[in-house]
């Protein structure tokens, strides 16, 4: 039922997938990429007897770039872009989106992430918390699941969770870690999600990084685990005075040495870190305790 497409971002397999789903109302897309790997995904669809035209329903978890970069150049073929309500005005004009991108990428945001346009309003449908698309014989449940963005949604669809960042990032055979860039990052919406998802029992977890996993309570349970060991190194090297450049070199040998200890090799390292990039996960995490809770940055 679900095919996933590598979309082979930067070159490299398995960091960043699309999820195709063939259904009575015809082929759905869960997840563009970004508009840099537009050509990888129309050779994708086309493998499997899909001309990208005929995609009519696009389905995104939030708007980063790597998931929904380019849900336009679908759109400007006829598809419906389905949305979380505070991601959807961001498609429809991506200036501010676009806008702190390049304040983090600067010169490497198009090499990386391509070209962004808006979307038409009447493209761009937004789905509340439990809202269900009928496709035919196939439903598709949006479920809000906070703490990654602020506007984020997994769907469901026949006990497959297609779960965006919220259940983290793992790239087979190596572990799972969680996506903590700014400027969203709230520890506790996340902890939420997570229960969410662990009451829901689905069959098996679909991550855009990268792939189908079965193993779905020990996954959100380890997942957990390593987001509070990350959050609980931030605070500590923040309550010793470290600004964000001093605490950087640490941060990445110890997110370096927490791969080596699970046996992932030099090759497993760069796919994690084209996926989830350690920078950008401290800086989330130093946003998260300066923002949410300063007063912890006084204790101990």
């Amino acid at each position: 039922m679900v095919k996933v497409l590598d979309l082979h971002f930067q070159g490299a397999e398995r960091v960043i997938a699309s999820f195709l789903l063939k259904t009575p109302q015809g082929p759905v897309l869960i997840e563009t990429g970004p508009e840099s790997t537009y050509p990888q995904l129309v050779a994708a669809l086309r493998a499997e007897g899909v001309e990208p035209e005929a995609v009519r329903h696009v389905f995104v978890t939030h708007i980063h770039l790597d998931h929904a970069g380019a849900a336009w150049r679908l759109a400007e073929l006829g598809a419906t872009v389905y949305v979380h309500p505070r991601g959807a005005p961001h498609l429809v004009d991506p200036s501010k989106l676009l806008a702190s991108a390049e304040r983090i990428y600067g010169h490497l945001l198009k090499p990386l992430w391509g070209e962004l346009r808006g979307i038409p309003p009447e493209r761009v449908r937004v789905l509340e918390d439990g809202e269900r698309v009928d496709l035919g014989e196939v439903q598709v449940q949006a479920l809000e699941t906070l703490g990654h963005a602020s506007h984020h949604h997994a769907y469901l669809v026949e006990g497959l969770l297609f779960a965006g960042d919220i259940a983290g990032v793992r790239i087979a055979p190596g572990p799972v870690l969680p996506p903590t860039p700014p400027p969203d990052i709230h520890l506790e919406s996340w902890y939420a999600s997570l229960d969410r998802l662990l009451a829901l029992r689905p069959e098996a977890l679909y991550l855009t990084h990268f792939g189908p996993y079965g193993d779905v309570e020990a996954h959100l349970l380890a997942l957990r685990q390593v987001l509070e060991d990350w959050a609980g190194w931030t605070l500590g090297r923040l309550r010793e005075g470290l600004d964000l450049e001093a605490m950087t070199p640490r941060f990445e040998a110890y997110w370096r040495e927490g791969l080596r200890r699970a046996g992932v090799e030099e090759a497993g390292m760069r796919l994690y870190e084209l996926a989830d990039p350690p920078y950008m996960n401290l800086q989330g995490l130093v946003r998260y305790w300066q923002k949410h809770h300063p007063e912890r940055l006084r204790e101990g």
